[in-house]
């Protein structure tokens, strides 16, 4: 599915289907200006080479995307990509309008390079989906619920290793009933031993 362009002028609000995915074109954008995530959760990535995108950050409502931090880098701004994990609502935010503080993509790109330093496939599949629940999730009964689905796919990209491994390391996951993805549904859920027990949980 072909990313969407942000119209310019932007609107006052965005609506992005889930699995659609917006191109933030800072040639267009302006470098001064943001993007808030009113409603919804989505992945931030973006890549060197065409078709080798690589996630730098998971986003959901009241974070924002600021332009500046690709303005000075060698980065193309045409390969900055936002897809939609479930259904997205989104603000542009004009010059001085972007709230100052921490850098939410660098730290998450931090989070994520930690997880890739892990010696272990297993770990490091441990550690990335603890991360996600912990900071997208909640907790829900006896289960803690992530109200979106990666495929196999995009997990081997983020741990740094091959699909078919990510498919085994999974159905070891639910084998011990410590993991449920549904066939018919968009989310998927961990126990709650499994989130505390993970690699990095407490660093």
């Amino acid at each position: 599915m072909s990313p969407l362009l942000l119209p310019a002028p932007a609107p006052g609000l965005v609506s992005i289907a889930s699995g659609q995915s917006l191109l933030l074109d800072v040639s267009r954008f302006g470098c001064s200006s943001a993007l808030e995530i009113v409603q919804g959760m989505g992945r931030l990535s973006c890549s060197c080479e065409p078709g080798d995108a690589m996630t730098i950050a998971f986003l959901q409502s009241g974070d924002q995307w600021q332009a500046q931090q690709w303005c000075d880098q060698r980065v193309g701004a045409q390969v900055v990509c936002l897809e939609a994990l479930t259904p997205l609502l989104l603000r542009p935010l004009p010059a001085g309008l972007a709230s100052a503080g921490s850098d939410l993509v660098q730290d998450w790109t931090l989070q994520l390079l930690r997880i890739r330093h892990l010696a272990k496939a297993e770990q490091r599949l441990h550690a990335l989906l603890a991360l996600l629940v912990l900071r997208l999730g909640r907790r829900c009964g006896a289960w803690c619920d992530l109200p979106f689905r990666l495929s196999h796919e995009r997990l081997a990209e983020l741990i740094g290793t091959t699909r078919v491994t990510t498919t085994r390391l999974m159905s070891q996951l639910r084998l011990s009933q410590l993991l449920e993805v549904p066939r018919q549904g968009s989310w998927m859920r961990l126990a709650p031993q499994l989130v505390a027990s993970a690699p990095l949980a407490s660093a």
